[in-house]
């Protein structure tokens, strides 16, 4: 089976933060938030980015939608280099990337009717007015399970699922190729995750839009990926098929990570923790390997060394110098 198109290429992706202190607000430190990183999201693919909080998956995500500015690297779109595209010249392309973020609450405009939130990417982007406006964000509202007479409601009257499911009717609104869900059901109860999940799932069917799905819940991004990305302070250390990263996990920070996932079953089998300590400081991180602190294959080399993404099988790639922190020298 050949691998879908790429519409999203990202490229040895940094963004580092300054930390300023004293009256004077001197650079003293830098923040270290993503770290060199790099992959593609397949026409019609849901790509899914997972690792504990803190580890950089947000800033990703807003640095690929230039959201925040990357220090450097390369983001591609279809083709095309918009890195350092200014303002304006960025603008057509906003109609092609859109974002669902975590908290629906907290990006939805308390002062606005749900219709004005869902119309408002329309009358910005000069796509429709008045009545024509009204009709499309009905459809809208019904394409993602909810009434078109809750248009005149406000935020505060629909529940965190609902609410969720308007700031997903404005992602569609411009009729996008790439949506960015930076944690889109974390923030919801469990009993309506799955509804929010299997809602995505089918949007994605009708319309044939890619996914960068961020996440730490493994039990999600197991459900909706077609690829799974894992990353560890500021850098990812492992990209594989879904099925390839649960049942071979290579890198002994996703073999750690899968470990730590409760299971009903205390008799199954589970794969022995591999981490010792706390994470690093982003402002500090470590030399070589981020992860040779906290690893218990570590040697001499995990600490000077980088390792770089390597093919470990088919569509399956590590950043190990250890092949995947089993010491076998394969």
């Amino acid at each position: 089976m050949s691998e879908p198109r790429a519409l999203l290429e990202v490229t040895d992706l940094v963004k580092h933060y300054p930390v300023r202190r004293g009256l004077l607000r001197r650079a003293a430190g830098t923040v270290h938030a993503v770290d060199g990183v790099s992959f593609s999201v397949g026409v019609g693919e849901t790509l899914g980015l997972v690792g504990e909080s803190g580890c950089g998956k947000s800033t990703v995500a807003r640095s690929v939608l230039r959201l925040v500015e990357p220090s450097s690297g390369r983001i591609s779109l279809d083709g095309q280099d918009i890195t350092h595209l200014s303002k304006s010249e960025l603008r057509p392309h906003r109609r092609s990337m859109q974002i669902v973020f975590q908290d629906p609450f907290a990006s939805l405009n308390p002062r606005m009717s749900a219709g004005d939130i869902v119309g408002e990417p329309l009358s910005v982007h000069g796509l429709a007015s008045g009545r024509t406006k009204q009709e499309r964000v009905a459809r809208l509202f019904e394409q993602v399970g909810l009434r078109p007479d809750q248009m005149r409601n406000f935020p505060h009257q629909f529940s965190g699922g609902q609410r969720q499911r308007i700031c997903i009717a404005r992602a569609l609104a411009l009729g996008p190729r790439l949506i960015v869900c930076d944690e889109p059901v974390s923030a919801l109860d469990v009993s309506i995750q799955a509804q929010v999940i299997n809602l995505l799932e089918d949007l994605q069917r009708q319309n044939g839009f890619s996914y960068l799905f961020i996440a730490h819940d493994l039990a999600v991004v197991a459900h909706i990926s077609h690829r799974v990305a894992v990353m560890y302070l500021g850098r990812i250390v492992e990209i594989a098929d879904k099925a390839e990263l649960f049942n071979n996990p290579r890198h002994p920070y996703t073999q750690a990570l899968l470990a730590s996932v409760p299971v009903a079953d205390p008799k199954s089998k589970r794969l022995t923790p591999l981490v010792d300590g706390d994470v690093p400081s982003p402002v500090n991180p470590p030399s070589g390997c981020a992860f040779h602190t906290r690893c218990r294959y570590a040697v001499a080399a995990c600490r000077i060394d980088r390792p770089a993404l390597k093919k470990a099988g088919p569509a399956h790639q590590v950043a190990c110098l250890l092949n995947g922190g089993t010491g076998r020298t394969e």
